[in-house]
């Protein structure tokens, strides 16, 4: 389902979904490539895009970009609605929305503990370094002929 124009339609029934994370798939150019964030949870051992739980008074969107912050170092600036993944954990029902994004500004020292390596690869490094088939669907939702800087 798409987002309205503004933003603010409801994505997924959030009364379905016991655990509701957001997060981005982070996108810069590197010369004549374009290259996205993945980064390397030491707890679950596994490569993932930046992603985490919603907090209270959050909106879907305000989740994406401060996890995104948290586990890059990057501000971001939302592009473009990418899609959602829904799966169980722990027997419990979990729904991720994720958004395209483009670096807003220079990487500062405030990643979280739960992250111990970010790198910077190409969609074809991802398919082969992301533990999660439903994560690279999500980042295979760009259109290839983006702009540059998107």
């Amino acid at each position: 389902m798409k987002p309205a124009k503004n933003g603010s339609s409801k994505l997924v029934d959030k009364d379905k979904y016991v655990i509701q994370a957001a997060g981005g798939v982070l996108w810069k150019n590197d010369g004549d490539q374009k290259k996205l964030a993945v980064v390397h949870r030491h707890k679950h051992n596994d490569w993932s895009l930046p992603k985490g739980k919603v907090d209270k008074g959050e909106t879907w969107k305000e989740t994406a970009l401060r996890e995104v912050l948290e586990e890059t170092g990057y501000t971001a600036k939302i592009k473009k609605y990418a899609g959602s993944i829904s799966y169980l954990l722990d027997g419990k029902p979990k729904v991720v929305l994720y958004w395209h994004m483009k670096i807003k500004s220079k990487k500062i020292d405030q990643m979280n503990g739960e992250v111990d390596e970010v790198r910077w690869v190409t969609v074809e490094e991802a398919e082969k370094l992301l533990d999660y088939q439903e994560e690279l669907n999500i980042i295979k939702s760009m259109p290839k002929q983006r702009s540059k800087g998107t």
